[in-house]
């Protein structure tokens, strides 16, 4: 790519379809290896910023992304040029466009297959156009395998997950999906039968409630937890511990964890001087500790309940409340309140047929008693953004609106 020139996207308007998605594949791989345009992964590409362009020789009409701001201008590395540009679920407000190198996604890649105990093929099961999804057709590029695609044109149905899975021909199979796409999963023996084909699955979008990660190792199924965002090129930390090259280091003020390494992201589209990128290194918005020598995730520390003067962090909540039977996902937010000034109210989503816990049963899962929620919503389904994460701003939304199932 000539110097100077600031690289033109190429949008892919992803539809997750099998077709789609392997037309994209030539796209990617020249724009890890610098000889083709970055590409724009998203669904949601104003037509503003879209010129149509005949590819040569071809006659074919693509659609090229033209940015609204310069791509980072001199900040751009000829030598290592931006490869894609990724959407953000949006978590902490506005979603951002994070511009991702070459060498960032290949360095992700190439540790994640040194951590698993080498390549193989990977099946597609989450949109590409986010970086977990994104990130399984990269390894499939990197190990020269041609990559199992399911259809979520209709959404994910463990159905779906079978099929796609009895495609596969290689002896070594991987796969990355979310936390609820497991739990609906392991609620259907054929396709649990097919996740046990896999060597390793990647869990990542949301935290795993423990109880899942109990219930999946008794299926036989070996998950690997991951955390890590766009801006890391996706999972860098994996269960625990952190990939070969990532480094961690956790603020001694709130315990804020920063990432450093050779899979961080450029910047944002845009905003190359944003203050979540300092000194090398990514200013994330969670909470962090070490234990025996692994991280853990605390959770948000925008989400964090203030409820009577005490602090009360939603993650530990939700892994009691998971442990409780019945109970398949849990999510604890914080509503305004009179006398608590913020109460703790939980939301769960119960596994086919099972009895909902009482408030009383859940308050007693809690060990902190201050901690213990007062309000209690059992819903069908938890509202979603991005790839998997629970929208927690949605769920506080439904349980300020509408009746709790219990609350005192």
């Amino acid at each position: 790519m000539p110097t100077g020139t600031p690289p033109r996207f190429l949008e892919t308007r992803l539809t997750c379809a099998d077709e789609r998605i392997r037309e994209v594949l030539p796209g990617l791989r020249a724009a890890l290896s610098g000889n083709g345009p970055a590409l724009a992964l998203s669904n949601e590409v104003p037509q503003s910023h879209r010129k149509s362009t005949a590819r040569p020789g071809s006659g074919e009409v693509l659609e090229l992304l033209e940015p609204p701001v310069p791509l980072l201008g001199a900040d751009d590395d000829p030598a290592d040029p931006t490869a894609v540009s990724v959407r953000t679920s949006g978590s902490t407000g506005v979603p951002k466009r994070v511009l991702i190198s070459a060498s960032a996604l290949l360095a992700s890649a190439a540790a994640t297959h040194d951590r698993l105990g080498g390549s193989g093929q990977w099946l597609l099961a989450l949109p590409a156009q986010h970086i977990a999804g994104l990130q399984v057709l990269v390894r499939s590029l990197v190990a020269g395998t041609t990559p199992g695609v399911m259809d979520l044109t209709h959404g994910f149905t463990p159905g779906g997950f079978a099929e796609a899975t009895a495609a596969l021909t290689r002896s070594r199979l991987y796969t990355s999906l979310v936390p609820t796409q497991v739990v609906r999963i392991l609620e259907d023996p054929d396709a649990t039968a097919a996740l046990r084909r896999f060597e390793a699955v990647l869990v990542g979008g949301a935290a795993a409630a423990p109880a899942l990660l109990e219930r999946a190792a008794q299926e036989g199924v070996r998950l690997v937890t991951t955390y890590g965002m766009s801006e890391t090129a996706g999972g860098c930390v994996y269960d625990g511990v952190p990939l070969d090259g990532v480094q961690i280091t956790l603020d001694e003020t709130d315990g804020r964890i920063r990432i450093g390494g050779p899979t961080l992201a450029r910047g944002y589209l845009g905003s190359p001087q944003d203050s979540a990128f300092q000194d090398g290194q990514f200013v994330t918005s969670d909470h962090g500790s070490w234990a025996d020598g692994k991280l853990n995730i605390g959770g948000r520390l925008d989400s964090v309940i203030i409820s009577g003067g005490v602090n009360v962090v939603p993650g530990p909540i939700e892994d009691a409340l998971t442990r409780l039977p019945g109970v398949a996902e849990a999510v604890v937010v914080g509503l305004p309140d009179a006398e608590w000034g913020q109460r703790v109210a939980a939301a769960v989503v119960l596994s086919p047929g099972a009895i909902p816990p009482t408030l009383a049963q859940v308050r007693a899962a809690v060990t902190e008693a201050r901690s213990a929620p007062r309000q209690l919503t059992v819903l069908e389904s938890l509202p979603l953004r991005g790839p998997g994460k629970p929208d927690r701003t949605a769920i506080a939304q439904i349980l300020a609106s509408a009746p709790p199932s219990e609350a005192v």
